[in-house]
């Protein structure tokens, strides 16, 4: 097997032999997926290549105002002709919601468990506590220096998968990183603001209505959290408006996990699931086909909702469990 700094040499003799390139990351994309692409695409521009980023769905309204967010574009399937496609965060290929990737030299860069190794050259992390850590060891071998841009990215993808830093991925490695971003300039409470503190009233109508109906478990560890198109509409908001809100409850020191669950299609529901400590929700996500981090991850779960709430809830109480009896 090949070493990580092997690994990283052959992805970048390959970035650097190739002119043409399409990157695009997992559905719904969030900081991580965002601001990983887009600083490799920064650093990718400043050696000359060509690049172009396609993802399934835009970025949330608070990501659209860093640099370059707005030239992605929005489709289901890429067409053209080029030298790699360069898909991050991604378990595997459907992850991202475009069909015809497969045609491409495809380097796989993620740091979720479970990834299916798909492509030509893959470079799993299970360490990084964000995607745009490895972007950054790239950028690094690249070098092409660490431009304002760049590290934008860099430390919003850390700052929002850490979940601004309360997850138990961080490392010495992360706030090395994060150093080096201020030293190249960003300026972090200013990204802090824009990522946390562009709400509308929508949303804070919807964090209200949403948190009103909470429900706790019997023993008063886990919150379960519901909300439906109607509910959204009702508050004036989106689906959007939600990010972030799954994790209000975890200030409640009592609580150890949430699960919250939206209404989605074909009479499913999506269950973001998020933890402290060693509570591993990643496992439970991962029994129904979804993935993410120990304290931060996702699935789809058919309903109806009474069903799916004590299946999952069910789990998660085990999971709390477990991680009782080894503390």
């Amino acid at each position: 097997m090949a070493t990580r700094n092997e690994t990283v040499g052959r992805i970048c003799r390959e970035l650097r032999d190739r002119q043409r390139f399409l990157l695009t990351s997992h559905v719904r994309p969030d900081g991580d997926s965002i601001g990983s692409q887009m600083a490799l695409a920064y650093a990718l521009d400043r050696l000359g290549k060509k690049v172009r980023i396609v993802n399934h769905d835009p970025a949330a309204a608070g990501l659209q105002a860093f640099p370059g967010v707005s030239s992605i574009e929005i489709a289901d399937h890429v067409e053209g002709e080029y030298d790699a496609a360069i898909v991050l965060e991604c378990g595997d290929l459907s992850r991202t919601g475009v069909t015809g990737l497969e045609r491409f030299f495809i380097v796989n860069i993620d740091h979720h468990p479970g990834n299916a190794m798909f492509g030509a050259i893959n470079w799993f992390d299970a360490g990084a506590a964000a995607c745009g850590e490895m972007v950054f060891d790239i950028i690094k071998e690249l070098g092409t220096g660490l431009t304002v841009e760049m590290a934008t990215h860099i430390y919003v993808a850390i700052l929002t998968d850490t979940g601004s830093f309360h997850y138990s991925s961080i490392s010495p490695r992360t706030f090395d990183i994060c150093r080096q971003t201020l030293e190249a300039g960003i300026d972090p409470v200013s990204i802090a603001r824009t990522v946390f503190d562009s709400n509308n009233v929508g949303r804070l109508r919807l964090f209200g209505l949403v948190l009103s109906s909470i429900q706790l478990d019997t023993s008063g560890r886990l919150a379960v959290i519901y909300l439906d198109r109607e509910m959204a509409h009702k508050a004036g908001g989106t689906y959007d408006d939600t990010e972030g809100l799954i994790n209000l409850p975890l200030t409640v020191k009592e609580i150890q996990a949430v699960a919250f669950f939206k209404e989605w299609e074909n009479g499913e529901y999506r269950v973001s699931l998020r933890s402290k400590g060693e509570i591993d929700v990643g496992q439970v996500a991962k029994g129904f086909g979804g993935g993410g981090h120990k304290n931060a991850s996702g699935c789809t779960v058919p309903g109806p909702y009474a069903h799916a709430r004590d299946l999952i809830t069910g789990l998660v109480v085990d999971a709390i469990d477990r991680a009782a009896v080894t503390a």
